[in-house]
């Protein structure tokens, strides 16, 4: 989705964000408010999309992507600080998706589009960053899988250096607090 449908699809999207992001690793506890502030930045973007997945005409699952430039600075400054140029780099946001529609291939499904995206708008670079939370984290899940294999096995690396801190608050608490994320990137 792009243009008007991206727009429309966004209220959706983000009570896709606040459940499945309430979850471990992220453990969001998301307000309608924080959201629509957030996502404005997709709809403002002229080289953002959103692959949806569809239960008929029910939202189950999305991924987004924008360029980095046309992103929240917080997003960038790693990579200014590197000494990166941000106009390469195609800047995966969330891939959410609800647990019922896992493992049936749509997580391929949105990295294939959002690359195929990245690669018309001419990008050389794509990049998403994941929340480091500890292997001993209290609310670890004993079945807990990290994504870090899938993301591997798609072409992406942490690369070295460029760790951000992002505040949220935590499911159960008052106060939002720093979360430090990993950012990962790829050649296209």
């Amino acid at each position: 989705m792009t243009g008007a449908a991206l727009g429309a699809a966004l209220d959706s999207l983000a009570d896709l964000r606040i459940r499945v992001f309430r979850d471990f690793p992220y453990l969001y506890e998301g307000t309608r408010a924080y959201e629509r502030d957030y996502l404005s930045a997709y709809a403002q973007s002229p080289g953002a999309i959103i692959v949806g997945a569809f239960a008929g005409d029910r939202l189950v699952g999305a991924a987004t992507a924008a360029p980095m430039a046309d992103h929240a600075a917080e997003f960038a400054a790693p990579f200014r600080e590197r000494g990166m140029d941000i106009g390469d780099i195609y800047y995966f946001g969330e891939s959410v998706l609800l647990p019922r529609w896992r493992g049936h291939g749509i997580g391929h499904a949105f990295f294939n589009r959002r690359e195929a995206k990245a690669r018309t708008l001419g990008f050389p670079l794509a990049s998403f960053c994941a929340v480091i939370r500890p292997a001993d984290h209290p609310a670890r899940p004993t079945d807990y899988s990290p994504l870090d294999p899938f993301w591997r096995k798609r072409g992406f690396t942490p690369t070295e250096g460029l760790v951000s801190q992002f505040s949220w608050r935590d499911a159960g608490d008052t106060v939002d607090s720093q979360h430090p994320m990993q950012f990962w990137t790829k050649r296209l």
